[in-house]
């Protein structure tokens, strides 16, 4: 249930905050394609970084090594979860939700080395700094809340999918 805790709850953080963000922009966008409040990319990525620690910590590798293998294996894989999704998402719903075309250092429309950079800070400060605190919320959160919330999840997915490819 543990990761699939943080799957729903960094799932529904990253709509609110990519949401914050439009809202502040003020370009009218949406965060993610799902009708509900759900960016699964964030809750792929904070559990695929979950995992890449835990394989580290498996390691006798500690330190700065660490530190930098974890910002280089979660940079990498977060990337390839992001351009994988910008892809799938033109491709099944015909939309472009996003473009780093503008940036410098952008390899196509859906990744950018300064983009990059960020998710492997993003991972160091998450494992580092919120994890502890969240753990604290995320452990706690009993089945017969996380069944349900699961269940809402998977429907939306299934009617936004057969909704929007049709």
């Amino acid at each position: 249930m543990y990761y699939i805790n943080n799957f729903l709850f960094f799932s529904l953080f990253g709509h609110v905050l990519e949401s914050i963000v439009y809202f502040i922009l003020d370009n009218g966008g949406h965060s993610g394609i799902l009708y509900g409040p759900w960016t699964p990319a964030y809750g792929f990525g904070i559990v695929l970084i979950i995992v890449i620690h835990n394989i580290l910590n498996k390691t006798k590798i500690t330190g700065f090594k660490k530190i930098l293998l974890l910002f280089l294996i979660s940079s990498l894989t977060l990337t390839v979860i992001e351009y994988i999704g910008g892809i799938s998402i033109e491709y099944f719903f015909h939309k472009k939700l996003w473009s780093y075309k503008d940036l410098q250092y952008n390899i196509g429309r859906y990744i950018a080395l300064e983009i990059s950079i960020v998710w492997g800070l993003c991972s160091i400060l998450y494992i580092y700094l919120v994890k502890p605190f969240t753990d604290k919320i995320i452990k706690r959160i009993p089945y017969y809340i996380t069944i349900p919330i699961l269940v809402f999840f998977i429907i939306d997915f299934i009617i936004t999918v057969i909704d929007k490819i049709k």
